[in-house]
């Protein structure tokens, strides 16, 4: 028979226990998202910018609760790394990989990388390449293309992997076949692999599918991919069908080979 002081204790340890479980433990926890593809789906976090600017726990709580497990980090939405390593761990959140932009790897690559670390995240990608308005030239690709290489060795060094992620207008012509072509072929694949959006890659003018498994394009030098939502009433058109899979789209059915996607989205 259970004495009451034996009942008070175990009551206080109950308690205990509860107050130091964050809040996704305590609550009732969604069943992680499944998907064909061959690893985890994330959500890259710059898709919640206007949430995060004003509540950070609330909108990883959020995110936790839609089934996600894996983000993509892209900035620090007025946290310090380590507060937002924090609200990432009360969340039940991982962030394997982190969005750095061009300059900030430039001008602080050090620095760009700790907080990387502080995350979490053990990938760095760049998300943009600065061009003037009147469109990516070969210039910039092969001045970007040292630049990452440099930024690739840093990482390398830093015990981190770095990573580029096109956004359409790397598929143009060029004299290697697309400006895309020139900047992978001008980077060193020990050092510099690509996170290819799907979406961006398709409206640029580029076959998605193609572009990731076609011999002689950057084919093995991935680990993520980007599947982006299109938002409601603007032009959508399908990517072709994968004949291994006809009910998998090309593209998708090429985000099988990374061991991470990540799925921006326009919230509704």
């Amino acid at each position: 028979m259970c004495s009451r002081r034996d009942f008070l204790t175990k009551v206080a340890a109950g308690l205990s226990a509860s107050a130091i479980r964050p809040a996704w433990a305590l609550a009732a926890d969604p069943p992680e998202i499944k998907s064909p593809l061959n690893g985890p789906i994330g959500l890259q976090l710059y898709s919640l910018r206007e949430f995060l600017k004003s509540d950070v726990p609330g909108t990883l709580a959020k995110v936790r609760a839609l089934g996600f497990r894996e983000v993509e980090g892209a900035g620090l939405w007025r946290q310090t790394a380590a507060g937002l390593r924090a609200a990432l761990d009360a969340a039940g959140l991982r962030c394997p990989s982190a969005h750095m932009n061009f300059e900030r790897l430039r001008d602080d690559t050090a620095g760009a990388f700790a907080e990387a670390k502080a995350l979490g995240a053990s990938w760095v990608v760049c998300p943009w390449i600065p061009h003037d308005k009147a469109g990516f030239t070969r210039d910039d690709a092969v001045k970007a293309a040292e630049a990452f290489n440099r930024f690739g060795k840093a990482a390398q060094d830093a015990g981190l992997r770095f990573g580029y992620h096109c956004h359409g207008y790397e598929f143009i012509p060029s004299t290697e076949g697309t400006l895309f072509d020139t900047l992978a072929g001008a980077t060193d694949k020990t050092l510099v692999t690509f996170q290819i959006d799907v979406f961006h890659a398709y409206r640029g003018g580029a076959d998605p599918a193609q572009l990731i498994e076609k011999p002689g394009r950057p084919a093995g030098r991935q680990e993520g991919r980007h599947v982006d939502v299109l938002p409601g009433g603007r032009e959508h058109r399908p990517v072709r069908p994968h004949p291994a899979e006809p009910g998998l789209p090309g593209g998708a059915h090429a985000l099988a080979a990374a061991r991470f996607a990540s799925l921006p989205f326009t919230p509704v």
